[in-house]
C-alpha cells in the first residue's frame, strides 16, 4: 500500500512538456496558484513526462520560463515522471497479481482495422466519452496458456484493466466532488464507458491515468484543478483510486480556453504561446485578462 502524508490542502499544475504552454495552461496554472492562496494551502508543480518521444528538456526549461514570467513560484522539488516508473509498475504490478490486469497483443492498426470493417458494414462500435473506439474484447478473453505462451514469446504488450473484473470487485457506484464549471456536487462515476483502458504500453512504462492518481496520492494532493476535458476521465481515476486504496481529492474541472472558432486551444495545432505572447511585448500582468481572471 502507497503511504499517504497528511498535510493542509494541496493544489498542483501538471503540464506534459511536449510543446509550448499556451492560454489554456495558463488559466489553470493561475486557478491553482490562487486557490491554494486562498486557502493557505501548498502550490506544486509536477513535469508529467510519460512519454520520452514527445517530451523534451527544451519544452519543460520553457515552462519554467513561461511560469516565472507570469509570476507564478512553485515549491521545490519538482516532480518529473520519468524519474519515479518504478511507482507506477509497482502498482501496476499490485493490479496484475490481483488479476485485475491482463497483457494486450492487439496493435493500434489491427484495432483500426476491426473498428473499420464493423462500422463499414453498418455495425456501430462503442466508444469512450473522448469518441475513441473501445478496445476488443479478444485479449480478455484468451486462455490462460495461451496469455501465458504469448508473453513467454516476447510478443509486445501493452497492459489494460478489465474494468468488468475491476467493478466487480469494487461492489458500489463510484462518485466524486466537484467543485468546477460543469456539474457540481456529488458526481456519478461511469467507468465502464471507458472499457479496458491503458496502464502502460510496450514504448510508455505508465500510462496517464495510471501515473496521476498514484502521483497525486504520494503527493497528498487534496484538490485537481484541471480542464473540463478531462471530467469525464475523472470516471477512471475514481475506480484505480478505489482498487489502489488511494484518497480521492475534490476535483475542480474548469472552462477551456477557446479560439475565435471555439475551438480548444492545443499545443499540436501550433495556437498561439505563452512564449510567443511574450515575444511580441504582452505585459505578464495582462494574461490573467486575457484568459478571462
Amino acid at each position: 500500500m502507497i503511504a499517504i502524508p497528511r498535510q493542509k490542502p494541496v493544489f498542483r499544475f501538471a503540464p506534459s512538456p511536449n510543446g509550448p504552454l499556451h492560454l489554456g495552461h495558463a488559466l489553470s496554472a493561475f486557478l491553482n496558484r490562487d486557490m491554494a492562496d486562498a486557502v493557505d494551502g501548498r502550490f506544486l508543480l509536477r513535469i508529467e513526462d510519460i512519454d520520452l518521444t514527445r517530451c523534451t528538456p527544451e519544452f519543460e526549461a520553457s515552462i519554467y520560463t513561461d511560469l516565472r514570467w507570469l509570476g507564478i513560484d512553485w515549491e521545490e522539488p519538482v516532480r518529473r515522471q520519468s524519474e519515479h516508473f518504478d511507482a507506477y509498475q509497482a502498482s501496476l504490478a499490485d493490479l496484475i497479481d490481483r488479476g485485475l490486469a491482463y497483457p494486450a497483443f492487439l496493435t493500434r492498426g489491427e484495432v483500426k482495422a476491426r473498428v473499420a470493417a464493423s462500422e463499414g458494414s453498418g455495425s456501430a462500435w462503442p466508444r469512450d466519452p473522448d469518441g475513441s473506439p473501445l478496445y476488443p474484447t479478444d485479449d480478455r478473453d484468451r486462455p490462460l496458456a495461451e496469455r501465458q505462451a504469448m508473453l513467454s514469446s516476447g510478443l509486445k504488450h501493452a497492459w489494460r484493466l478489465d474494468m468488468a473484473k475491476a467493478l466487480e470487485l469494487v461492489g458500489e457506484p463510484l462518485s466524486w466532488q466537484e467543485t468546477g464549471d460543469g456539474d457540481r456536487g456529488v458526481i456519478a462515476a461511469d467507468p465502464s464507458s471507458w472499457g479496458d483502458v491503458v496502464l502502460s504500453r510496450s514504448d510508455a512504462p505508465s500510462s496517464y491515468h495510471l501515473s496521476v492518481v498514484v502521483d497525486d496520492a504520494l503527493q497528498g494532493v487534496t484538490h485537481v484543478v484541471r480542464g473540463l476535458d478531462l471530467f469525464h476521465a475523472t470516471s477512471v481515476h475514481r475506480v484505480l483510486q478505489t482498487l489502489l486504496d488511494l484518497p480521492a481529492p475534490t476535483y475542480h474541472h474548469h472552462r477551456l480556453v477557446t479560439d475565435a472558432a471555439g475551438r480548444k486551444l492545443s499545443k499540436s495545432s501550433g495556437d498561439t504561446g505563452l512564449s510567443d505572447l511574450r515575444a511580441r511585448g504582452v505585459p505578464a500582468h495582462d494574461i490573467r485578462h486575457l484568459v478571462g481572471l
